[in-house]
């Protein structure tokens, strides 16, 4: 049996005014599906498709009342996402044509053996899926961002493959955690390949999209629904069917899209922006953090049943510092890859080359290694005082301070130690053993002044 044709994800709905007709289809259709509905006129149906979203339509053209073709070209762009299959007993050229412009996925005559309609059905699925797949693809093409294994043999390495390998498999959630650049949609990857999943690994950035337009690209949106939807779209939840949807910085997400996900996690349904209409989803989640989302949850910044509900697992990314027996592989890795994709040839490392970068703090992890490789093969040779500008930049006025007062001290501590961070107030929190909270605070305090300094100066 074809896997395309025994989906629990997909949902049925049979339009026929003949019950032996509805019954047969019901039967035959009931062993590849869970969810098959039959109904005998359009209005039913009309009821029917209010509740719940149905990813394939059966319908009979010639129904009591308004025929299913008519039914069908009335239907808005956004209630049409749904494949449909035409059937009649009645079929000419005439006919056919006005069924292919009314949208059918398929046209059916009656009688038909159940082996005819089985195989409509599953050119109906793999179109759909077909669909989906160069929609994922087309992201993975912009995103460029290939895949491959995690490098390195360290032990801190060789303990997250263990549990990715481990869980792989499994439907649970899993939250990523780690630093910026540590390679956290890499070991995502990798889990989506090691699983048994059959559908697409489908990748967002919560915090690169706009909050008023994250709920649309995850579950959606009707025509109309807002400014600029000049046309229905389906969100990510329904792209990534029967695959993985990675929320990478899922830290980011506001709180009211927050209590949104949540349902939508606990329903295993998406409702689009703009509809009334659920749409059942078969997906496994993983998120992604650089921020420390227990520290989150303490400050009401981030929903604890939502934390529970991602958190069924965690796995922890060591910073390139704490790997450093890995730098080798990694380094040659790079190299021999940025090479290829510059047309330019790789550049030897000397010792004092090698033993700058092992002694290096690598704030900016695995992604401040690779810019740095692919800088020296632009440069044909490791950039002058690379490490000595950026140590001297981290300890910048360390021997120093005299005539600074202890505050003046505090702030360009804070403040240096933020930039490290990229901005990252969780992260530098905690190098600073203060709370966010704290760190806030200070913050605050130090615009209100620069503000009032400003306005003296007005």
């Amino acid at each position: 049996m074809d896997s395309t044709l025994s989906n629990p994800a997909v949902s049925v709905l049979v339009v026929d005014d003949e019950p032996g007709m509805r019954s047969f289809l019901q039967k035959a259709l009931s062993k590849r599906f869970a969810l098959v509905e039959i109904v005998g006129s359009v209005e039913e149906a009309e009821e029917l498709r209010q509740r719940c979203h149905f990813d394939l339509l059966i319908v009979d053209i010639k129904l009591p009342g308004r025929s299913g073709m008519e039914w069908h070209e009335a239907l808005e762009d956004t209630e049409r996402r749904s494949d449909i299959i035409f059937m009649t007993a009645y079929a000419d050229l005439e006919t056919a044509i006005q069924a292919i412009r009314a949208g059918a996925s398929d046209f059916i005559l009656k009688p038909f053996r159940l082996e005819q309609m089985m195989n409509a059905v599953e050119r109906c699925l793999k179109h759909r899926a077909m669909a989906r797949t160069n929609f994922v693809l087309r992201r993975e093409v912009e995103n460029a961002f290939p895949v491959s294994n995690m490098i390195g043999n360290s032990p801190a390495i060789r303990q997250v493959q263990d549990v990715i390998r481990r869980v792989a498999k499994t439907p649970s959630a899993i939250l990523i955690e780690g630093e910026s650049g540590t390679g956290k949609e890499l070991a995502a990857r990798m889990l989506h390949q090691l699983s048994n999943r059959s559908g697409p690994f489908v990748p967002i950035n919560c915090g690169a999209i706009a909050p008023e337009l994250l709920e649309a690209e995850l579950f959606g949106h009707t025509k109309g629904a807002f400014t600029g939807a000049n046309k229905a779209r389906e969100g990510l939840f329904n792209f990534a069917s029967g695959g993985t949807l990675f929320l990478d910085e899922v830290g980011e997400m506001p709180l009211l899209m927050q209590a949104k996900l949540l349902r939508a996690l606990e329903q295993k349904a998406v409702r689009p922006v703009g509809s009334e209409q659920e749409t059942s989803v078969d997906v496994r989640i993983i998120a992604a953090t650089n921020r420390h989302l227990k520290e989150e949850v303490a400050e009401n910044r981030f929903r604890e049943d939502l934390y529970y509900r991602l958190n069924v697992l965690s796995i922890t990314l060591p910073p390139l510092r704490d790997r450093r027996e890995d730098l080798p592989e990694l380094i040659h890795h790079f190299s021999a890859k940025l090479s290829r994709e510059l047309s330019l040839d790789p550049i030897p490392f000397n010792h004092d080359d090698l033993k700058a970068m092992q002694s290096y703090h690598w704030a900016g992890n695995i992604r401040e290694l690779k810019n740095l490789i692919e800088r020296c093969i632009l440069l044909g040779k490791l950039p002058v005082d690379y490490f000595k500008e950026e140590n001297d930049e981290a300890n910048k006025g360390c021997s120093n301070f005299t005539g600074w007062s202890l505050e003046a001290v505090e702030k360009h501590h804070i403040l240096l130690t933020l930039e490290q961070h990229q901005g990252n107030k969780s992260s530098a929190a905690r190098e600073l053993g203060v709370s966010r909270k704290t760190l806030d605070r200070k913050l605050a305090s130090w615009a209100v002044q620069e503000d009032r300094a400003c306005e003296q100066f007005a």
